[in-house]
């Protein structure tokens, strides 16, 4: 049986007996119903996992033993970013979970002009906490060591003066494809439009920008497709994948 492995946002040392943090606890004890001398594996996204053991629980407290540390997860061959208009619920869920396991190092949610929507400060507050429980139970499943950062979100031209390194704008008007862009010589960012797409003056923004339009073929693939599709090519191309 696959040992559960559990983020917990707290310093993880050897030797150390832990009470983990509240929600950490729950999943542990109501929904893996893991009991007094079960091991786990902890993480805290240094790039580390942690070899554990469960102790007792007691009330409202769970408390572990932090047995060994594990050999820290390699750099990746490319650090990829993804940044991507907003879009409803289940689709922007789906992006950032499938792109956590296919290793990006950030997700930058974007405002655009064809974003149906919309968040107010709350709001926003509210679908970044829960974004970042998609990414951090993509990296429990996928194994990844290190977490990568959710960037909280911009309108898209408060954000392009920002982007440093090489920027792919995914555009089915393009003229090229991946295989056509020379390898980068260091980080890439990806570019990617809500439903709908980005807008021509979008388009041209990104273009001024230092982005360079690619298309993935001749159909038109969905919001939370294209995404996917284009960071697998990438990593094969240029990443991990290699």
């Amino acid at each position: 049986m696959r040992t559960p492995r559990v983020y917990v946002a707290i310093a993880l040392d050897v030797g150390a007996e832990l009470a983990l943090p509240a929600d950490a606890a729950a999943h542990v004890v109501r929904v893996l119903r893991l009991g007094a001398g079960d091991p786990l594996i902890l993480f805290n996204g240094d790039g580390r996992d942690c070899e554990g053991r469960l102790l007792a629980t007691r009330g409202q407290e769970t408390r572990v033993l932090v047995a060994s540390a594990g050999e820290p997860e390699p750099e990746p061959a490319r650090r990829l970013h993804l940044a991507i208009g907003i879009s409803r619920g289940e689709r922007m869920d789906f992006v950032i979970q499938k792109a956590v396991e296919l290793g990006v190092a950030s997700v930058r949610p974007l405002h655009t002009e064809r974003s149906v929507v919309r968040l107010d400060a709350e709001r926003g507050a509210r679908r970044r906490a829960h974004w970042q429980g998609v990414l951090v139970a993509a990296c429990e499943q996928s194994g990844r060591r290190r977490l990568p950062a959710l960037h909280p979100p911009l309108p898209l031209g408060g954000w392009l003066p920002t982007v440093d390194g090489a920027g792919v704008l995914l555009d089915p008007q393009a003229a090229r494809s991946l295989p056509d862009l020379p390898a980068p010589t260091g980080e890439v960012t990806l570019l990617v439009g809500p439903e709908g797409g980005l807008s021509p003056e979008e388009r041209a923004r990104a273009t001024r920008a230092g982005f360079v339009g690619v298309r993935l073929g001749p159909r038109i693939l969905r919001t939370e497709t294209a995404p996917l599709a284009a960071l697998a090519a990438m990593q094969t191309l240029w990443g991990d994948f290699r």
